[in-house]
């Protein structure tokens, strides 16, 4: 074999490559599966997510920002494409309307007597079911069967618990020596009542949320909380709490935004009244008065406003909760 001979040998220079790899072209089919490929990486991610845009701009862009615009109009609910301008008029109005702060006082008083015992009766259960019990998934699923439960259902149980006749719970308080409680007409015992509807549904909940944010918090610093002689009170106190502190502010804000936009209950536990929440207003939330100044009185153009009076102040809570956030962590 000459020199020339084993210059030109493709052994000598090494194997060929297919046409498919390197400068070629490839088959058609190739080249339309890689592009296909690529398109799936890229775009994929965006098809996944795009239902939830969708959606929310269906069911909650859009009805926000038409209720913006009808708030600034005075327009009905039997006819409501004539609006008739009026700026900020229905806005000003509330500002001098009792029956707004009424119902805001309301909803401010039911908020905190649901609240505050709500996640404390949740952060006990938690802490109990975070220890090794005897069919601790059998009080798990029973904690979230008031969740579960329709709020109908519920409301009408406590409408004949609270009875004001033949109630169970004015049958215990006569038992114990105390006299019958109106629990319907008077103001405080009426809200105190739809507070214990909210207790009972939403206390399961809390207590899952935390006993989850428990179940994270490393064994080490109970054991070390133990080693210096911490009793199971002071680990809850020095150990459990401050660690599920961020947990804690976080059902603190979404219970907050749960009892501003409370209706159900209220509405239910008024019996065949409608939306007064009471013969005298008692308890009528804010939910309780927009569902009446829109779909009773038929002043969709003021049912609007509320709406978005309701809007900024869960802005502003939201605002002071994460200004109270963000001082707590730079300390």
């Amino acid at each position: 074999m000459t020199d020339e001979t084993a210059v030109l040998s493709p052994s000598a220079v090494g194997p060929q490559r297919p046409a498919a790899e390197g400068g070629g072209r490839g088959r058609p089919g190739q080249v339309w599966r890689s592009r296909r490929y690529r398109w799936d990486l890229r775009f994929s991610p965006y098809a996944f997510v795009a239902p939830f845009f969708l959606f929310f701009a269906a069911f909650g862009l859009f009805p926000l920002l038409y209720t913006g615009w009808a708030a600034l109009h005075q327009v009905e609910l039997t006819d409501p494409d004539s609006m008739t301008w009026v700026g900020l008029r229905n806005f000003t109005r509330l500002w001098d309307d009792e029956f707004f702060w009424n119902a805001l006082r309301n909803t401010f008083t039911i908020g905190l007597l649901s609240t505050v015992p709500q996640l404390a009766i949740a952060l006990g259960l938690a802490h109990l079911l975070n220890y090794k019990l005897r069919g601790s998934a059998f009080f798990r699923v029973a904690l979230l069967t008031p969740y579960a439960t329709s709020v109908a259902a519920a409301t009408l149980v406590f409408v004949l618990l609270f009875g004001r006749d033949y109630g169970m719970v004015n049958w215990a308080l006569s038992a114990v020596g105390f006299g019958a409680v109106d629990w319907q007409n008077d103001t405080f015992a009426s809200q105190l009542a739809v507070s214990t509807i909210v207790i009972w549904r939403w206390t399961g909940y809390n207590a899952l949320i935390y006993l989850a944010a428990m179940q994270a918090v490393p064994g080490e610093l109970y054991e070390s909380a133990a080693l210096d002689g911490a009793s199971r009170w002071q680990q809850f106190r020095h150990v459990t709490v401050p660690s599920l502190r961020p947990t804690i502010f976080f059902t603190c804000v979404v219970s907050t935004i749960g009892a501003t936009q409370l209706f159900g209950e209220p509405l239910l536990f008024n019996g065949g009244s409608g939306a007064t929440g009471g013969s005298d207003h008692q308890f009528q939330t804010l939910g309780l008065y927009l569902y009446e100044q829109g779909w009773v009185n038929l002043h969709l153009g003021r049912a609007s406003a509320i709406a978005w009076a309701m809007f900024l102040i869960l802005l502003l809570i939201a605002g002071a909760a994460r200004l109270l956030r963000g001082r707590k962590d730079s300390r």
